[in-house]
Formats: structure tokens, C-alpha cells, sequence
């Protein structure tokens, strides 16, 4: 019998439209040490490659020495945990498939698990956050995309090519907005961050009414919530017009698959009442009627980079062991 001692740390690492945050992990579930980077900065995705591992192994280094780092595990948006690509990303700066599974591998020498961003997140939310001892639920991702994940009887459901849950890209309205994703009236075009902007700037070309919105050169989300906390009715408005396309979107979603909870994660999902009184309401009116009053619409209590990582994390830790160095 071989004697081996268990190397007892991990490397989470979530890549968004943002930023990428890389996390050492215990087997505790503890964060260790942080660093991020800007992810735009790194157009190429060579360059991007390089700068990641350049970041892992200087992480690892400082924090208790790359040798007792296990594997790798990475959330990241159109990622298949099926071919460990990542795939015609719409809102990432690299187009076609991008083998970064096993580009890592090679210049790491060590294991690597990569998954859809929603799927990481599911994971995260279930081994530490709001759906914690649920078996039947569903997280909504709310960013510059609108991805999903879902648990049946406690086990995630990734699809044929791992590529299940796409919610953002399912049709609302025909022949509606132009979408990143190339096709037309997708609920993302409508629910996720610049679906959100152009509501509000469609809205002002509407009215002539005041808002405080007509002042803001760059708008985003974060501020048009913010000024439905002044009594902006046309901000307030951009949000119910909002809620309602959402509500209608998990209404179809929770009456397939039945779940306990939905569970919205992401920068949007923090815009509280606004958003989540009219996308209630909506979701009441078009849900089948057996579930009505039956489903909890809940907001992560979690900081989402911290989960993402933790998320990347645990998906580390199931990737068999792999090593160039033993």
C-alpha cells in the first residue's frame, strides 16, 4: 500500500463580465486569501490564459505553497461541465469554443472543473446559502446575462451538452429585442442589466413626465434603483415593467419543474421591492394555479463573489486528483 497524505486545499476561481476572483479554499469551506483581476483587460484569451495562471500560482505560493493545492475548480459564464469549453459566450470578450479546461491543465499540471456560472452558483447557494436543505429548487443568475440552475431531489441538472437552465435565452416576446445572443425577444434582452437600461431610455423617449434618470449619463441599474428610492416614477416604472416579463419568465419555469424555491443571486436581484413585488405578482398571475402561493421567491443572503468561489470551490473538490508533480 502507497502512502499519500491528502492535500487539503483548493483554488476557486469565478471569471465574469467583470472581474475574475480567484479564492484558496480549505477543506472547511474556509477562504484562505483573494485577488482578482480585471477580466476585460484581457481581450485575447491567450492573454487571459496566461495572466490566470499567473495568478493562481502566485496565490498559491503566498498562501501555504502551489504543492498542496489539489485541483482547480472555475464558474464561468456558457462553460460546459460536459466539454470543459467554454462556448460561444455572449457576454465575455472571446467568441467561439475556448478549451480552458484543458488549457489550464496543461500549463498547471494539476486537475480543473469548469461549469456554467448558474450552475456554480446553485451549488454554492446550496451548500451555504439560502437553499441549504432543500432538494427542489431553482437559482436565477442576474447580471449582464440571466442564466439558471436547477436542483431535482437534490441533484443539479446540467442537460445534454451541460447547457440546461438557459432561461435568459428563451423567447418573451417575438421579434423582440436584439440580444447578444443573436437571437430575438429573449427575456435577457429584457431582464438582464442593459435589458434594464434600455427599458429606461424607451421610457423617457415615451414621456414627457420628469425623472431624475434624463440627468444620468451613464445609467445602470444600481442607479435607476436608486432613484426609484426618490420617488422617480419613471425609474419606478422601468422596474414594474421589468418584473413583470421576469414573473412571467419563472412562471413558465417553475411550472415544468415545480420547485420549493427560486432563489435570485447577482447585482440586479439586489434592486429589493421594485423588482421583486412586480415579478411576485406577475409569477402569481401566470403560474399554474396548483402552485400558486407555493413557491418562495427569495434573494441570496450571500456577497455573490464569495459564494462563486465557494461554488468553484466545491466543484474543485469533486474533479478526481490530477498531477504533473507526483
Amino acid at each position: 500500500m502507497q502512502s499519500t497524505s491528502m492535500k487539503r486545499r483548493v483554488i476557486g476561481i469565478d471569471i465574469s463580465s467583470d472581474r475574475t476572483t480567484l479564492a484558496v479554499v480549505d477543506v472547511r469551506g474556509n477562504i484562505i486569501a483573494q485577488s482578482y483581476f480585471v477580466t476585460s483587460s484581457y481581450p485575447d484569451i491567450n492573454e487571459f490564459t496566461a495572466r490566470l495562471t499567473e495568478e493562481v500560482i502566485a496565490l498559491a505560493e503566498a498562501n501555504g505553497g502551489y504543492e498542496n493545492i489539489r485541483s482547480l475548480g472555475i464558474s464561468c459564464p456558457s462553460a460546459s461541465i460536459v466539454s470543459g469549453c467554454i462556448e460561444n459566450p455572449p457576454n465575455l470578450p472571446w467568441k467561439g469554443v475556448i478549451p480552458l479546461q484543458a488549457m489550464l491543465r496543461d500549463r498547471l499540471g494539476l486537475a480543473v472543473a469548469i461549469s456554467n456560472d448558474a450552475h456554480v452558483a446553485a451549488m454554492g447557494e446550496k451548500i451555504y446559502g439560502s437553499a441549504h436543505g432543500l432538494k427542489n429548487f431553482i437559482v436565477i443568475c442576474m447580471g449582464v446575462g440571466l442564466g439558471s440552475c436547477f436542483y431535482s431531489n437534490g441533484i443539479s441538472h446540467e442537460g445534454t451538452s451541460g447547457y440546461a437552465g438557459e432561461i435568459g435565452h428563451t423567447c418573451v416576446i417575438d421579434h423582440g429585442r436584439k440580444c447578444g445572443c443573436g437571437m430575438e425577444g429573449c427575456l435577457e434582452a429584457y431582464v438582464g442589466a442593459n435589458g434594464i437600461v434600455q427599458t429606461a431610455y424607451e421610457l423617457m423617449a415615451e414621456s414627457g413626465k420628469p425623472s431624475l434618470m434624463r440627468d444620468i449619463e451613464h445609467l445602470t441599474p444600481r442607479i435607476i434603483k436608486e432613484c426609484c428610492d426618490k420617488g422617480d416614477e419613471l425609474a419606478i416604472e422601468v422596474y414594474r415593467r421589468t418584473g413583470y416579463l421576469f414573473g412571467i419568465g419563472l412562471a413558465t419555469y417553475a411550472s415544468i419543474v415545480n420547485p420549493e424555491a427560486i432563489i435570485l443571486t447577482g447585482g440586479i436581484a439586489h434592486a429589493g421591492d421594485w423588482l421583486i413585488e412586480p415579478t411576485q405578482e406577475s409569477f402569481e398571475q401566470h403560474v399554474f394555479h396548483n402552485m400558486r402561493g407555493k413557491v418562495k421567491l427569495l434573494v441570496t443572503e450571500l456577497d455573490d463573489h464569495e459564494r462563486d468561489v465557494l461554488g468553484a470551490s466545491a466543484l474543485a473538490w469533486e474533479v478526481p486528483e490530477y498531477s504533473l508533480f507526483k
